[in-house]
């Protein structure tokens, strides 16, 4: 699946690796066996010293949520069953990920249940979900983050695509890719 690309220093060769890979995660972790932005994002590491993130970890931070945004006709971010972050081509999403990795709603676990039907109402940031199901404390906190983890994996929840937000927004993925639930057949 690794396909020899150029190097990226800009949020456009950002889209195009994105583009020709299909599908790659976020940071290094030979674990999940795919490519990824940081091994091919040619800027500079923090340097020693040096307060913060440096260049690389910035632009790759930016840039998962920027390209879905700017680009939502091109590109997907979301979690695949690793429950890793990943960027993907609307192609790829399309035609493998989504038939593949989509569950019902039904299959999912109670507590993942809940927090979809309350998205369904409008959509939420993580901190005001928690707060509204009265979760923001261990042990409730793990449930919910694990509850709202099955719900991205499943493709059954989103993080709404806007340079706005400054907190993940979630939304019903039909909501936000009717296009791609209607394309896909038997489901």
């Amino acid at each position: 699946m690794k396909r020899k690309v150029g190097v990226v220093c800009t949020l456009k060769q950002a889209r195009t690796y994105v583009l020709q890979v299909g599908i790659c995660g976020i940071f290094s972790d030979a674990r999940v066996g795919m490519p990824n932005l940081w091994d091919v994002v040619d800027l500079p590491d923090r340097q020693p010293g040096q307060k913060g993130w440096g260049q690389k970890m910035l632009a790759i931070w930016r840039w998962k949520n920027e390209l879905p945004a700017i680009y939502p006709e091109e590109i997907f971010y979301g979690k695949i069953p690793t429950g890793h972050a990943a960027l993907m081509s609307m192609a790829y999403l399309r035609m493998e990920h989504y038939p593949k990795h989509h569950r019902p709603l039904n299959e999912c676990s109670p507590l993942a249940q809940r927090i979809y039907e309350r998205l369904r109402l409008d959509p939420l940031t993580t901190g005001s979900l928690r707060e509204e199901l009265n979760m923001a404390e261990r042990p409730e906190r793990n449930r919910f983050d694990r509850a709202l983890q099955e719900l991205q994996v499943t493709l059954n929840i989103a993080r709404r695509n806007s340079l706005e937000d400054e907190n993940d927004t979630w939304v019903l993925f039909s909501d936000q890719y009717l296009d791609v639930v209607r394309a896909t057949p038997g489901i």
